[in-house]
C-alpha cells in the first residue's frame, strides 16, 4: 500500500469498489444480497426489533419488499416466525438453525479478517468515514457535518 495521501476522490472510489464487491459476493449461497442483509440483521438484533418493519426501517427499504424477502426467507427454512409482539401485530422473526449454519458461511466475513490488521484508532477512522458517507447518502445528498 502506498503511504501518499488519498484524496476523497479516490476515497469514494474505493469505497464504490467495495460495496460492488460485496454486493456481487451476495450471490452466495442460493441467496441474494437482500436476503443475506437479513438473515444478519435478525442474527444481531435484540428480539424486540427483529420484525420486518424493524428490518425495513433498518435497511432503509420499504416494508413490501423486505416482506417478499423475509417470505422467501421463511420458505426456504432460514427464518420462522417467532410469535407476536408488541399489541400482537407485528410478528416477530428468529433465525432457524439452518439460517444459523447458512450465516456461519457468510461472504461478508472475508472483510472482517481482512479489517483484523487495523489497530483500533485505525478501525475508529474507518467506522468514522464510512459513517460520514452513509449519512450523505441518507440526506440525499446534503453534505455532512463533521
Amino acid at each position: 500500500m502506498n503511504d501518499e495521501p488519498t484524496s476523497v476522490s479516490a476515497l469514494a472510489s474505493l469505497m464504490e469498489q467495495l460495496a460492488r464487491r460485496i454486493h456481487s459476493q451476495g450471490y452466495a449461497a442460493d441467496l441474494f444480497p437482500a436476503q443475506w442483509a437479513a438473515l444478519r440483521y435478525l442474527e444481531s438484533a435484540p428480539p424486540h426489533s427483529r420484525t420486518a418493519i424493524d428490518l425495513a426501517r433498518f435497511q432503509g427499504l420499504a416494508s413490501g419488499a423486505v416482506a417478499r424477502t423475509v417470505r422467501t426467507l421463511i420458505s426456504k427454512g432460514l427464518v420462522k416466525k417467532a410469535g407476536t409482539i408488541g399489541r400482537g401485530r407485528a410478528e416477530q422473526l428468529d433465525l432457524t438453525d439452518a439460517g444459523r449454519e447458512v450465516l456461519a458461511e457468510d461472504p461478508l466475513h472475508a472483510v472482517a479478517s481482512a479489517l483484523e490488521v487495523l489497530d483500533p484508532s485505525e478501525r475508529q477512522a474507518l467506522v468514522r468515514g464510512i459513517e460520514l458517507a452513509i449519512r450523505a447518502t441518507i440526506d440525499s445528498g446534503d453534505a455532512p457535518q463533521a
